[in-house]
């Protein structure tokens, strides 16, 4: 009577070890995707408005432009520089660590590479002395105070190496509407928010440069989207605020 006891005590001690070494290969996997190929973000501000909303997720390459301390988990130390670099284009919208703190994460627009010359002219962005082409699209409309819609004025802004996107310009008089020469250094890339207006970005002090080891990859694709001030885990919001038009949207 004694054997088919010990038996299924083994048994039950076998499952437990098949399903601990099932969570630890998972947990492995799971580990090297988001460290190599994709890692998940969310946009909790309008400073990228109108390509991402606040309430986008999206999925950013790792491999993009090779692999930094940054790539892992918390930033350890444990290497200098980037393997395989590879330089962004403009045009790319990046995900990097905010250089005055290396821990915070932002998304922004690469418009200017090393070496570059970038300024505001009254609200134009000049690359190496040229007015980059801005032409006026129909006003993007966005929720204001107290549940009214606003309407804000528009552009397609064209890049020197013809990638076109499009920007939020309310006014060409605001602060950071005429700016001085920022020349790249080596090393770094310069950075904006498509929402001209409302943008913390290589602008101003506390971004600056943007080191390319601080990169940590480029935004592909917005897998889900909900609006509404609805969190993710609202599942139960879900059918009366996701923005279905903009599922599986790739991000130009």
């Amino acid at each position: 009577m004694q054997k088919p006891l010990a038996t299924q005590d083994s048994s039950k001690s076998g499952g437990w070890r098949e399903a601990l070494r099932t969570l630890v290969y998972a947990l492995l996997i799971a580990f090297a995707v988001r460290t190599l190929l994709f890692e998940p973000f969310n946009i909790p501000s309008g400073s990228m408005k109108p390509t991402l909303l606040v309430g986008d997720y999206l999925f950013v390459s790792k491999y993009s432009y090779g692999y930094s301390r940054y790539s892992l988990p918390f930033g350890p130390p444990l290497f200098s520089g980037r393997i395989f670099e590879r330089l962004p284009e403009r045009g790319d919208v990046a995900v990097f660590k905010l250089p005055s703190d290396n821990r915070t994460d932002y998304i922004k627009r690469i418009v200017g590479l090393p070496g570059d010359r970038i300024q505001v002219v009254n609200g134009r962005l000049h690359i190496n002395g040229a007015e980059l082409p801005r032409t006026p699209l129909d006003p993007f409309r966005d929720e204001g105070g107290g549940g009214r819609t606003i309407e804000i004025p528009m552009f397609e802004e064209t890049l020197p190496n013809g990638v076109r996107h499009r920007i939020l310009e309310m006014t060409d008089t605001g602060m950071l509407d005429e700016t001085g020469v920022y020349e790249v250094p080596a090393g770094h890339v310069f950075a904006m928010g498509d929402n001209r207006d409302n943008s913390l970005d290589s602008r101003v002090r506390d971004v600056g440069f943007i080191p390319i080891d601080n990169l940590i990859g480029r935004a592909e694709i917005i897998f889900f989207s909900i609006g509404g001030d609805t969190s993710f885990w609202e599942i139960w919001r879900w059918p009366f605020h996701i923005r279905f038009e903009r599922l599986l949207r790739p991000i130009r």
